[in-house]
């Protein structure tokens, strides 16, 4: 595992990409762990502040032992991760780098050991009450020429999500077939699915 910092600092966070100055809890890293994991897979940059500063970490062993407790004790099934630290200005800083799961989806486990989904939307790590998963390996090339997607997509890239009832409004379509629609393309594994909170909304899996 060998990345450029200042490149992926410039690219900024996104689906795959999130910065930690430090771990505060073995918990909400669990968060961020599982969303990664049931969608796309990413890499989760510790010692770097959320505007793109170098901060460094004072403990690699500190932060390391936080990311073991919430792989192996809190997320569900647990997962596997690799890691590298590199040494900027004098800072140490943490790569940590998570695989997309075959064993999705995976359930991250809170104080009160709740167990709730977590996916990546945009720079986010957004709960939801399930995932649906793809059964096709490329969505359908031909539904993704239509003018009706092509419109849902472009939309997306600026927006967080959008309902079946936006979508409706965007395309001129009724709201059954808009949903219809919508769910056909998170089946394909095109887009996410978040239903907490209500209403039901979907983004794109990948945005960069």
């Amino acid at each position: 595992m060998r990345y450029n910092l200042t490149e992926l600092i410039a690219q900024g966070e996104g689906t795959r990409l999130e910065f930690k100055s430090t771990i505060h809890t073995a918990y909400r890293i669990a968060r961020t762990l599982t969303a990664f994991s049931n969608t796309s897979g990413g890499l989760l940059i510790i010692g770097v502040s959320d505007d793109g500063r170098v901060s460094g970490v004072e403990s690699e062993l500190y932060e390391m032992q936080k990311i073991e407790k919430a792989t192996d004790f809190l997320i569900d099934p647990a997962i596997s991760v690799s890691y590298e630290v590199i040494d900027q200005v004098g800072r140490q800083v943490i790569l940590i780098e998570v695989a997309e799961s075959d064993l999705k989806p995976h359930y991250a486990i809170d104080e009160k050991g709740k167990r709730t989904i977590y996916v990546r939307t945009k720079d986010k790590s957004v709960p939801t009450n399930k995932l649906i998963l793809n059964n096709q390996t490329t969505p359908d090339g031909q539904l993704l020429q239509s003018s009706n997607v092509r419109n849902l997509i472009q939309t997306l890239r600026k927006a967080d999500s959008i309902t079946a009832k936006q979508y409706a409004q965007l395309v001129n379509i009724s709201e059954y077939r808009a949903s219809k629609l919508l769910h056909q393309l998170t089946q394909q594994g095109l887009l996410l699915m978040v239903d907490k909170p209500r209403p039901v909304r979907f983004s794109l899996k990948i945005t960069e």
